[in-house]
Parts: structure tokens; C-alpha cells; sequence
């Protein structure tokens, strides 16, 4: 797989006919390994090992509804209220982060109302946060680290 815009971080691998998966430390299980979940396997590691994320805090790929249709969100960071923190969206790192991309979280985040947006492509990584009075997003230089108040 292609080297990714992250720390180096330590995976678990399994190969079961001809077909690579990677471990996932949130779902627990093996997940095969596409150029999306190496993104997303990367990022997760990113929340846990260099921002400080609780696992117990963090969801991955899991089904929301927006506007009555069915879409599934990449990662999710809760605060310990239960309301979300962070919401990730990862692509392959061959697609390219455009406009669209932006609108998708952000039509998730009218679900969700989520303090934080990342996005992600393993090489480019973009950070916003909401300002939901002004019904925009900020650009940030990074996510903020873990902080148990919230």
C-alpha cells in the first residue's frame, strides 16, 4: 500500500485467499484491506496514538440517516455526553478532495452536529470547525488533542 501523510504506525495483517486485511482496533475484527481502510485504519490510529482519543470514544463506518437517506459515516469521536466531537471522512488516496467532499461531511454533520470536520485522503488532510450560528465551517491547522472536559 502507498505511504500515507501519517506517523508510522504498527498494523496487524492477515492474508486468507490472496486477499490482505488489516486489523481494526475499533470493530475488532479484520477488515480487507482497500485503499479507503488504509486511510481510515491510519486515521484512527492518528485520533488514538497522537491526538490522544479514547477508543471507547471512537465509531467506525457506521449507517446515518440524512434527508431520509441511508449513508455511512467513516469515523465519528464522541464526547463522553454522547454528543459527537469529530466527524472523519477518508477517501483512497487517489481521489482527489474537492468542494463535494466538504458539502458530503457537511450534509452528515446536519445529522450529526459535530464540533469538528476532518477530511482526509491519507496525503492531504483537511480540519474545520463548525460555527453552527453562521451555518459555516473555519479552516483549522489540526484537530484539537483529547480533552476529557468536553
Amino acid at each position: 500500500m502507498q505511504e500515507l501523510n501519517f506517523p508510522k504506525f504498527e498494523f496487524r495483517f492477515k492474508n486468507n485467499e490472496n486477499k490482505v486485511s488489516i486489523f481494526d482496533v475499533i470493530r475488532k475484527r479484520f477488515m480487507v484491506l482497500q485503499p479507503e481502510e488504509w486511510v481510515r485504519q491510519h486515521c484512527v490510529h492518528y485520533l488514538i496514538t497522537v491526538k490522544k482519543y479514547p477508543i471507547s470514544l471512537i465509531n467506525v463506518e457506521k449507517e446515518l440517516k440524512v434527508n431520509d437517506l441511508k449513508k455511512r459515516y467513516d469515523i465519528v469521536v464522541f464526547n463522553t455526553d454522547g454528543t459527537i466531537h469529530l466527524i472523519v471522512e477518508c477517501k483512497a488516496p487517489k481521489i482527489e478532495i474537492k468542494q463535494n467532499t466538504f458539502d458530503q461531511i457537511a450534509r452528515y454533520n446536519l445529522a450529526l452536529n459535530a464540533t469538528y470536520l476532518m477530511v482526509t485522503n491519507g496525503i492531504n488532510h483537511y480540519y474545520c470547525n463548525m460555527d453552527f450560528e453562521a451555518e459555516k465551517y473555519h479552516f483549522l491547522q489540526d484537530i484539537p488533542e483529547y480533552n476529557a472536559q468536553h
